[in-house]
């Protein structure tokens, strides 16, 4: 650290930290902690990475829509990569899930569109004819290259001479006077009159250190294999689930599938690692849908997706506490809401949200649970 006073100090490195970080260090003298060797080494860097629209509660969808410019067009030298691939994802409906696919197509306002199950199974010639009943379209929907939005980020806040702690743990957070107090477990004492909670997992236990009654968040796993799909060129398949959300599967590395049982199993908050018997039920799940043999799981892993009570972001000050800002509950959709969720707590923190995201903010306030 050049210094032990910064604008800023945000607890967390992740998607995230990352972001707000990026939007705010251009203003402000910013410094991020973060507990791990690398950042991002939790959630961010499990991500399924897809942007869908039609996904999440009205706040994560709106910032999903006012985040899409961003893909399509990052500032100049953001990344050496596109941010993004086109990726349609088709929704499946087995017997008795009909009305449940009625019901998002009509709450999706043209963005997704029925489709016959014959054109689902050309586009995707290993799933099974007789799986589905119904089916519908989600074209505009794209892949996201997660690292290369994570480094952007972190290139950004670099470059305006924000400071970056790599296993640095916050050990100890108290307020002093208008100051907030970060000891790191480097032996070093950070000090800022801002301090941004982007913990993901361990939202609730920075809250508990800095002297906030936590907020209930809930860290759920995610499992997921990958597979060999044996003779098939899957490399152009959209993703593909089932509309009740107890499966999908995407291409992966382009000669791969990527399967996940869409699992959310309460977990406290640590390194997740998938679990036997939710690998064997992504395999059985996977075998109903399709007609590909599963000779062996390739690889898998596990990941954590932390909600909050309400399921909604929390992005905001927590108003008994002046300059503790939340970032946190970003549950399955961190990476395809970032840049406007930056763009919205960076304007909060400023005091000047943009326009465009000023109705999100009743949606995301902190202080709906401390009525």
């Amino acid at each position: 650290m050049d210094s032990h006073r910064f604008d800023v100090i945000i607890v967390g490195a992740g998607m995230a930290g990352a972001t707000v970080a990026a939007q705010l260090a251009g203003d402000l003298r910013v410094a991020i902690v973060e507990q791990e060797e690398t950042a991002g080494y939790h959630t961010t860097g499990r991500s399924a990475a897809i942007w869908m629209l039609n996904y999440g509660p009205p706040d994560v969808r709106a910032m999903t829509g006012a985040s899409r410019g961003f893909f399509e067009a990052p500032p100049e030298g953001f990344a050496e990569v596109p941010l993004m691939q086109r990726r349609a994802v088709v929704h499946l409906a087995p017997p008795g899930e009909e009305a449940e696919l009625a019901l998002k197509i009509a709450a999706s306002e043209g963005t997704i569109q029925e489709i016959s199950v014959a054109d689902v199974v050309a586009m995707a010639p290993g799933l099974r004819p007789d799986y589905a009943v119904a089916a519908a379209i989600e074209p505009e929907s794209f892949d996201m290259d997660v690292a290369a939005l994570h480094q952007g980020f972190l290139r950004m806040v670099r470059a305006n001479k924000g400071e970056i702690a790599l296993r640095a743990r916050a050990g100890r957070i108290w307020k002093q006077g208008e100051m907030w107090r970060v000891e790191t477990s480097q032996g070093e004492t950070l000090g800022a009159p801002i301090l941004i909670n982007a913990a993901g997992a361990w939202g609730d236990e920075i809250a508990t250190l800095a002297g906030l009654r936590p907020l209930g968040l809930q860290p759920k796993r995610r499992t997921a294999i990958v597979l060999d799909p044996g003779g098939h060129d899957v490399a152009e398949w959209p993703l593909l689930g089932d509309v009740a959300h107890t499966w999908y599967a995407r291409p992966e590395a382009r000669r791969k599938l990527m399967v996940s049982p869409a699992d959310e199993t309460d977990s406290e908050p640590t390194d997740a690692q998938p679990d036997e018997l939710d690998i064997a039920i992504t395999v059985d799940r996977f075998q109903q849908a399709f007609n590909i043999e599963v000779r062996r799981v390739e690889h898998s892993w596990a990941g954590l997706r932390t909600f909050a009570p309400d399921r909604s972001f929390v992005l905001g000050e927590d108003t008994d506490h002046r300059g503790f800002f939340w970032a946190v509950g970003q549950g399955g959709y961190g990476i395809q809401t970032a840049p406007a969720a930056g763009r919205l707590l960076a304007g909060l923190v400023l005091g000047a949200v943009p326009e465009d995201l000023k109705h999100i903010v009743p949606m995301v306030d902190p202080m709906r649970f401390r009525g």
